[in-house]
């Protein structure tokens, strides 16, 4: 296996300084406007979450839209289109249903689509097909695009560290998985370095709700890690931090007291906005950001040019802007000690944690 680091070319306004039976969607169109004849269509297979996730999927597709709108194509057959599955079961009948349909390049978002891109993939060496946030070896009409999460999570809790008032931080995962875990490791070295320069004692609790569907299970831990102090809460969930979003959002509207949430995959700080006394404010203190519609549209574009670099594994972190985080609500001062940070991981001289001990 070949592993390389490709620099992108990502938009980073947004950088500090720097998851079916059947389609998802309905097909639109089934004619490429003309003159796009040569661009090979592509299409996304969700994990058990869909496109409007607010997070891994749903930034996924939006780098779709995003390509598709470059190359003049619609949504549908003959341009891009997305494959939403409702449980595991429905990950190969929905390749077999991209394939049927005539896709030329096939992205599995999430960890869970492993298994079935390598089958399929095996089956059908003449597809391209993507595997995201997961290694597939030796298929030759495979890349593997990874993200090293786990260095934007320690800029997040870096943030909480110098942000917090009551030095009482959460952490809450979807399932405990190895690339969930990268964000919990990043985040808790995060906040004891933080912890360490600002000589405080920080407490960092963290807590998995077995699910990346459930924001119910989110909102419920979430309620019970506010009323314990603690006043922010990093989700590296899915769907199930919505429920973070929401408990967040009533406290900051009900209570005599501000907490605060970090976004994670995309930008969250549209999720964070309440009213209190009249005034809007906004409870997202900061995202971190895994640059997956960009890789979409990175490697659609390859295909496209004749260049995927099948057989690869190209990871994907903060010194080619693959991962970052926002300005947010950050202060200067913690905007500043984030880029020290940020400067001294891309160095070598800050080495992050992916695993939690």
């Amino acid at each position: 296996m070949k592993f390389s680091k490709m620099s992108l070319l990502f938009t980073t306004s947004t950088l500090l300084l720097a998851a079916c039976g059947s389609a998802g969607a309905s097909t639109e169109s089934n004619t490429q406007s003309e003159g796009n004849s040569a661009v090979k269509t592509a299409a996304l297979i969700t994990d058990t979450n869909g496109v409007d996730d607010r997070s891994f999927n749903q930034s996924a597709w939006e780098g779709m839209v995003e390509w598709g709108a470059e190359h003049a194509l619609e949504q549908g057959n003959a341009g891009y289109q997305y494959f939403q599955s409702s449980n595991e079961s429905d990950y190969i009948p929905n390749i077999d249903q991209a394939l049927n349909a005539g896709f030329e390049t096939i992205f599995g978002i999430g960890y869970k689509l492993v298994s079935a891109v390598e089958e399929q993939a095996k089956a059908n060496p003449d597809i391209h097909f993507v595997m995201v946030d997961e290694v597939i070896e030796n298929i030759d009409n495979v890349v593997s695009a990874t993200f090293q999460s786990n260095e934007a999570a320690y800029l997040a809790g870096l943030s909480a560290a110098y942000t917090t008032t009551t030095n009482q931080i959460g952490f809450l995962g979807g399932v405990q998985v190895a690339v969930v875990e990268e964000f919990d490791a990043g985040f808790r070295q995060g906040v004891a370095d933080g912890a360490k320069a600002l000589n405080k004692e920080i407490t960092v609790v963290s807590q998995y709700a077995g699910a990346f569907d459930a924001p119910d299970k989110g909102r419920a831990i979430a309620q019970a890690m506010y009323a314990s102090g603690i006043d922010i809460i990093y989700a590296a969930a899915g769907a199930t931090g919505n429920g973070l979003f929401q408990e967040a959002k009533s406290i900051n509207e009900s209570q005599d007291k501000k907490v605060w949430v970090i976004g994670v995959d995309r930008d969250q700080t549209e999720d964070g906005y309440y009213k209190k006394d009249g005034k809007e404010e906004n409870f997202t203190l900061t995202s971190t950001l895994k640059q997956v519609g960009q890789t979409v549209k990175d490697l659609a574009n390859k295909a496209n040019e004749g260049t995927f670099p099948g057989g690869e594994h190209i990871v994907y972190g903060l010194e080619a802007n693959g991962v970052g985080i926002t300005k947010g609500q950050l202060s200067e001062e913690v905007q500043a000690a984030v880029e020290t940070a940020r400067q001294a991981i891309i160095d070598g001289e800050i080495i992050v944690e992916n695993t939690v001990k």
